[in-house]
């Protein structure tokens, strides 16, 4: 075995500290992202991480530790309905784990906080959305306990309508 499994098969025995994300991460959250995405989205996390340090009871930030750094993160809201139709549901924004720390528990700390989290405000379930072909993120999330839903997601690309 590797120095590095080792070093991670360390981590993924021990617990991974998951704490509120603030302000200072956003370097951190946006070096993550890229590594995972190959793309800056500096402007969507200070947005969300800014929101989030306002209005903790709508809006949730979650970062994971490793050696007193930042290794992953999580956003999340919480929704409670549309059309006049209450919803008690919270909504799994983004996740995302340094690629150099995957597999060693991080993305797991996270869900579990957040579940934790949610059910402490009543919250009954927790929805997210991802392409369908980004098999590593929809295993995980099955692992985690996410199952499809009976709900159709649909899009109208301005350049499809038809002439009426």
């Amino acid at each position: 075995m590797s120095s590095y499994d080792e070093k991670n098969q360390e981590i993924a025995n021990s617990t991974v500290p998951v704490r509120k994300l603030n302000p200072g991460d956003i370097d951190a959250v946006v070096r993550i992202d890229k590594r995972i995405t190959g793309s800056s989205r500096r402007e969507f996390f200070t947005a969300k991480i800014t929101e989030s340090s306002k209005d903790s009871s709508m809006m949730v930030s979650l970062g994971a530790e490793h050696d007193n750094m930042l290794a992953g993160f999580l956003m999340g809201r919480v929704y409670y309905g549309e059309f006049g139709i209450a919803d008690s549901v919270a909504i799994l924004d983004t996740i995302g784990v340094d690629p150099l720390l995957g597999r060693t528990g991080v993305a797991t700390a996270l869900i579990e906080q957040f579940v934790t989290n949610m059910k402490g405000l009543g919250i009954e379930s927790i929805r997210t959305q991802t392409n369908w072909n980004e098999w590593g993120l929809l295993r995980f999330l099955e692992s985690a306990g996410f199952k499809p839903v009976p709900r159709v997601s649909l899009e109208l690309k301005f350049d499809d309508i038809p002439v009426i």
